[in-house]
């Protein structure tokens, strides 16, 4: 159950230390409390854990500071879409606003190699009306002599030129917590010219000590892929962990599945659960083309397959787009072979915008039905 404040509830009120006193007289009932910042108001969420059959909404709502009351289901109890469910599906960082409805598109580098590769895709990025990127500074990669990132050493000046150019995000994976600490150190030290979006790869989806540790901190949101290799009740459940802990800003990425029946493309695209994710959960959806194709073949029509299955996911919904380009591909320490060339992204960007006008019509057609019946 989840009760719902009134909106900038005082904590220091004699109204919430009341509420507080009579949920501690529930028996076999745990409380957990999440505030939401938005722009104008903050909006305190207070989690009821254990069983709360005998509860009554009625009387619930009747407790001090209290607004509404859900009643949730025991999965996804923090960022399931529950029954009756108009709590707001969005959050806003650093002047970006991610939802459910909104889109930005993450085009950058998987890895990151030097400054001048850097500056060319900030400044392209800028060029073209985009205010996020990808930049990966950690690389958790299968053969242990492989290249696995700049590390810590290229933090300043990723975020320096990030703010050169008006970067206001950039999705940045990491593989341990004191990654988190290496990012908020280099932000500090530069005077925190951009925002970092903390990405959890595929690999770590179920590494739930470091699932504890991005949602215990509430600076940065969070990006959380789908596991390669596990279901996608299980992957919803990685991202539970993280709202559990109290950062409720989390955004879930398809890059699709490690099967072989994908084959030609690198995993097979599980882009058709765009809208499955969006109506389970409260959670922005993210695709990642470049990671689910892993190449640069096109079809007879000229289009890359990229371009495809980037368009299929917006046309299902999706929120956000994560897809590597590169300046020079075929010197890219990582994933070069399926980078996009800096030429092609105001085109990727163009085929974007089709999809994505492809799609609000398609809900403006059911709208238009629905009005009807």
């Amino acid at each position: 159950m989840i009760l719902l404040l009134h909106p900038n509830t005082d904590k220091n009120s004699d109204a919430y230390a009341s509420l507080m006193s009579k949920l501690g007289e529930l028996d076999d009932i745990q409380t957990r409390v999440h505030d939401v910042e938005g722009n104008e108001q903050i909006l305190t969420e207070v989690y009821l854990l254990g069983n709360t059959s005998a509860l009554m909404i009625d009387e619930m709502q009747d407790y001090p500071c209290v607004e509404r009351v859900i009643r949730i289901s025991d999965e996804y109890r923090v960022l399931g879409r529950h029954a009756d469910e108009k709590r707001a599906c969005s959050f806003e960082y650093n002047g970006v606003s991610f939802g459910q409805d909104s889109l930005h598109v993450f085009a950058g580098l998987c890895a990151v190699d030097n400054p001048k590769h850097v500056e060319q895709m900030m400044k392209a990025l800028q060029e073209n009306g985009q205010v996020c990127t990808r930049m990966g500074a950690y690389k958790p990669r299968t053969n242990p002599y492989s290249f696995q990132g700049q590390g810590k050493d290229c933090l300043p000046w990723v975020f320096e030129l990030a703010g050169k150019y008006g970067i206001k995000v950039v999705a940045m994976e990491i593989t341990h917590e004191n990654h988190i600490d290496e990012i908020n150190e280099a932000l500090e030290k530069t005077g925190h010219p951009t925002g970092v979006m903390l990405q959890i790869g595929t690999r770590n989806t179920q590494n739930f000590e470091l699932l504890k540790a991005v949602g215990k901190q509430l600076t940065h949101p969070v990006l959380l892929k789908r596991g390669f290799g596990i279901t996608l009740e299980e992957s919803i459940n990685a991202a539970e962990y993280i709202a559990s802990e109290g950062n409720q800003k989390v955004i879930f990425a398809l890059r699709g599945m490690k099967t072989n029946m994908g084959d030609p493309h690198r995993n097979f695209v599980d882009f058709a659960h765009v809208p499955v994710v969006k109506r389970l959960t409260r959670m922005p959806v993210c695709i990642d083309p470049s990671h689910s194709v892993g190449t640069r073949e096109s079809a007879p029509d000229g289009l890359l397959d990229v371009m495809h299955v980037t368009a299929q996911g917006i046309i299902a919904g999706a929120n956000m787009v994560l897809v590597d380009f590169h300046p020079a591909p075929t010197k890219a320490l990582v994933d070069g072979p399926q980078a996009m060339l800096m030429n092609e992204l105001p085109l990727f960007l163009e085929d974007v915008k089709i999809a994505r006008d492809a799609y609000l019509e398609r809900c403006a057609l059911m709208k238009r039905f629905q009005k009807n019946q």
